[in-house]
C-alpha cells in the first residue's frame, strides 16, 4: 500500500502521543473488502440464468430466493439494497453488484496512491454524466400502452424462481396497478392499496386478482355463508358480557341470583344484536380484541338466528384497507351503529379452495375505493413467499413507470453504453480525475460480464463484442440469454424502467463514496 510505504508506520506528535499513520488505509481497505465479499456472495444471482440462494435465519426457517434485498436482509448487512427496494423496488441485486465493482476499482486506485477525496469527487462527476447518458438513451412510454407495461413486468419476472408463470403474473400486476390509480394524473402508486393475501394450497396457476375484499378469516357462524345485497358493518367493540375495570371475583351462592346474572347478560347481548339488525346490517366484521372475547357464543347464536354473517378476528392493521375497499366506517360504540356507517356490496360469500381451506370474498362494492386484492397460492411456504416477492417486484416496476414514464433496454446494454461514453468523457478531463472516471466506467462492465457468466457464455468475448457494437453506435445491443448471444435487446422486448437504472447507479455510487470517507473505527465501549 503506497500510504504505508510513503510514511513511517508510526511516530510521535508534538504532544508525545503515538500516531499510527497506516491505520486509515487499513480501515479503508478492510471496509472495502467486507463490502466486496457481500457483493461477490450475491453476484451469481443476477439475471434470468442466475442461481438461487438458500438462507436459514436464527429461527431455523429456510428461504430460497435470488432477490438481492432478501439475501442481504437475512445476512443483516448493508442498507444499500433496502434503499434500492424502497426507491425502485427492482434491481436490488444489480445495485449491490455495481457497488462491489466500484469498490474494487477504488481499491486499485487507492493502491496507486490516489487520495480518497479525489476518487470520491471523480465518481460523483461520473455518475452525473451517467444519468445524462441513460436519460438520452431512454424512450418515453405511455401508461395506456399495455403491451409495453407487460414487457417491463415480464422482464422483471424473468430472473425469478416463478419465471415460468410470468404470462399469468405480469398481466395481474399491470391490472392491479392500473386499477388503483388514475393514469392521466398519477405521479406514484401507493402499494398499500394492493393487498397480497397468501393462502397455502393449489399452485401458482390458482393465483387471482379480486376487485373487492378478500379475508383469510373463516365465517364464524356456519349457518350463513353467502349474503347477496350485503350491508357490511365493521365494529371495534365486543359482543360479550362487559367486564369491570379491575380484576375481581364474584361468588354467587343463590340460584335465583345466578339466574338473574345470566338473564341480565342475555338481555344485554340481545339488545346489542337487535340494534345491529335494526340498522339493516347482514354482514358483520368484528375487530380482534385483546381485552376480552370479541364475541361470546350467545352473541353468535343470536346473530345466526337473525341471519347475519359474522367474520371475527379482523386485524387492527387491516381496518384502513377494509374501510377504503368497501366504503364502510369503523364503529367504536353501539350507539353509533347507524345505516350510514355501513358499506354495501353485491355479494359476500365464503368460498372453498378445493379442500385447502376457505376464504371470504366481498365483491361488487357500490362505492369502492381504489384498492385491489391479489390471492397468491402455492404448494408450500417457500413457493408462496417467492411468488409474493416476485409480484411485489413486478408491481414496483409498473410503479417506476408511473413515477418516471421512460423505458430503457435491459440485458447489460445501458451499462456497456455507460462504459463507452464515460471512457470518451474521461478524455476531456485532466489529471487524476480522468483516470478515476475511466475506472468508474470500466467497473460498470461487471453487469454484462456477470449476465454472460451466469448464462454460460464466455464473459470476456461477450463484453468485448458488446463494447465494439456500442462503439459503432448500436446503443440497443445487449446480451440475449435465451439465445446465448448478442442481439438488439429492444426487439427481444427485454426492457426496464429508466428509474431502476438511475436509482441503482446513484445509490451504489453514494454508498461507495460513504465507505471511502471512513478512515477510522472508534470503539465506544
Amino acid at each position: 500500500m503506497p500510504e504505508a510505504t510513503a510514511a513511517p508506520r508510526g511516530g510521535k506528535n508534538k504532544g508525545g502521543a503515538y500516531v499510527d499513520r497506516d491505520k486509515p488505509a487499513q480501515i479503508r481497505f478492510s471496509n472495502i473488502s467486507a463490502a466486496k465479499a457481500v457483493a461477490d456472495a450475491i453476484r451469481t444471482s443476477l439475471g434470468p440464468k442466475g442461481m438461487d440462494k438458500m438462507i436459514q435465519d436464527e429461527k431455523g426457517d429456510v428461504t430460497i430466493t435470488n432477490d438481492g434485498a432478501t439475501i442481504l436482509k437475512q445476512m443483516q448487512l448493508v442498507e444499500l439494497s433496502k434503499a434500492q427496494d424502497i426507491e425502485a423496488g427492482d434491481g436490488t441485486t444489480s445495485v449491490v453488484v455495481i457497488a462491489g465493482a466500484l469498490l474494487d476499482s477504488c481499491s486499485k486506485l487507492l493502491q496507486k496512491g490516489i487520495h480518497p477525496t479525489i476518487i470520491s469527487e471523480s465518481f460523483q462527476k461520473a455518475v452525473d454524466k451517467g444519468v445524462e447518458v441513460l436519460t438520452a438513451m431512454s424512450r418515453p412510454v405511455q401508461l395506456s400502452d399495455r403491451d409495453t407495461l407487460l414487457n417491463s413486468a415480464t422482464t422483471s419476472l424473468c430472473s425469478k424462481v416463478v419465471s415460468q408463470y410470468s404470462s399469468l403474473l405480469a398481466p395481474m400486476s399491470v391490472d392491479a396497478v392500473m386499477r388503483v390509480i388514475d393514469p392521466t394524473t398519477a405521479t406514484s402508486v401507493d402499494l398499500q392499496d394492493i393487498k397480497i393475501i397468501k393462502k397455502l394450497g393449489g399452485t401458482i396457476d390458482d393465483c387471482e386478482l379480486v376487485e373487492g375484499l378478500v379475508l383469510t378469516q373463516r365465517v364464524a357462524n356456519t349457518g350463513v355463508t353467502r349474503v347477496e345485497k350485503a350491508k357490511i358493518g365493521l365494529i371495534q367493540f365486543c359482543l360479550s358480557p362487559p367486564k369491570t375495570d379491575m380484576d375481581n371475583q364474584i361468588v354467587v351462592s343463590d340460584y335465583a341470583q345466578m339466574d338473574r346474572v345470566l338473564r341480565e347478560e342475555r338481555a344485554y347481548i340481545l339488545n346489542l344484536v337487535k340494534q345491529i339488525k335494526k340498522a339493516g346490517c347482514n354482514v358483520l366484521l368484528i375487530q380482534k380484541s385483546i381485552l376480552r372475547d370479541a364475541m361470546s357464543d350467545l352473541a353468535l347464536h343470536f346473530l345466526n338466528k337473525m341471519k347475519i354473517m359474522v367474520v371475527k378476528d379482523i386485524e387492527r392493521e387491516d381496518i384502513e384497507f377494509i374501510c377504503k375497499t368497501i366504503g364502510t366506517k369503523p364503529i367504536a360504540h353501539i350507539d353509533h351503529f347507524t345505516p350510514e356507517m355501513l358499506g354495501t356490496a353485491e355479494l359476500a360469500e365464503e368460498v372453498s379452495l378445493d379442500g385447502s381451506g376457505k376464504l371470504v370474498k366481498i365483491t361488487g362494492c357500490t362505492s369502492p375505493g381504489k384498492t385491489v386484492s391479489i390471492v397468491v397460492r402455492g404448494s408450500n411456504k417457500l413457493v408462496i413467499e417467492e411468488a409474493e416477492r416476485s409480484i411485489h417486484d413486478a408491481l414496483c416496476v409498473i410503479r417506476c413507470l408511473v413515477k418516471k414514464r421512460a423505458l430503457i433496454a435491459g440485458g447489460g446494454a445501458p451499462e456497456i453504453e455507460l462504459a463507452v461514453r464515460l471512457a470518451e468523457y474521461s478524455r476531456t478531463l485532466a489529471g487524476m480525475e480522468a483516470y478515476c472516471v475511466r475506472a468508474y466506467g470500466d467497473a460498470l462492465e461487471v453487469i454484462p460480464s456477470t449476465l454472460a457468466e451466469n448464462a454460460g457464455l464466455n464473459p470476456i468475448c461477450t463484453v468485448t463484442e458488446l463494447r465494439n457494437r456500442h462503439a459503432q453506435g448500436d446503443k440497443m445491443a445487449g446480451i440475449n440469454v435465451r439465445k446465448g448471444g448478442i442481439s438488439n435487446i429492444l426487439e427481444e422486448l427485454v426492457v426496464q424502467p429508466l428509474l431502476v437504472s438511475i436509482s441503482a447507479l446513484t445509490l451504489a455510487t453514494e454508498t461507495v463514496r460513504s465507505i471511502l470517507k471512513i478512515d477510522d473505527v472508534v470503539n465506544t465501549r
